[in-house]
């Protein structure tokens, strides 16, 4: 079995996992007048089950190229950039770790623009401001627009 299939199996597993908790957990703990709302707070995460349900069992059945059967070449590992890797999974480490007290905005665009550093990315500034706009767009449609608190701002500007 190709390294393809092993991925799309492994993503095809967590899709499940995800899809039961947006279907089943989500919509359990549900006030009864919520239940009655034309859009839950389940709705997206069930739209992204069923499309990376889709492209899961796509990419395990249809759109895999026909290859003689092989092993994963053991060889290779060594080429794949495990340090980048681990430093990008460190920053969402870090980024989880510090969202309350830095805040959104902030901690957002700090992980953006480092995470575009580690990547190699040579245009910070408009890195930097890309990810400002963004960061600041989501926080103005989750906050004033939707009505759910997420602090934009680091902890201190609020006196505790």
């Amino acid at each position: 079995m190709t390294l393809e299939r092993w991925l799309s199996l492994a993503f095809l597993a967590f899709c499940l996992a995800y899809g039961y908790a947006a279907f089943i957990s989500m919509d359990a703990a549900l006030p009864p007048f919520a239940k009655f709302s034309p859009v839950w707070p389940s709705s997206f995460p069930k739209i992204l089950t069923v499309i990376g349900l889709i492209l899961a069992l796509g990419q395990l059945t249809v759109w895999h190229k026909s290859e003689p059967a092989g092993d994963i070449d053991r060889r290779q590992l060594g080429q794949y950039a495990w340090k980048t890797t681990a430093m990008i999974i460190a920053l969402m480490v870090a980024y989880a770790l510090l969202l309350r007290t830095l805040g959104f905005v902030f901690a957002t665009v700090s992980f953006l623009v480092l995470s575009a550093m580690v990547l190699g990315e040579r245009n910070w500034l408009k890195v930097a401001i890309i990810a400002a706009i963004g960061a600041f767009g989501i926080w103005y449609l989750v906050d004033p627009v939707l009505g759910i608190f997420l602090r934009p701002w680091p902890f201190v500007f609020y006196g505790g």
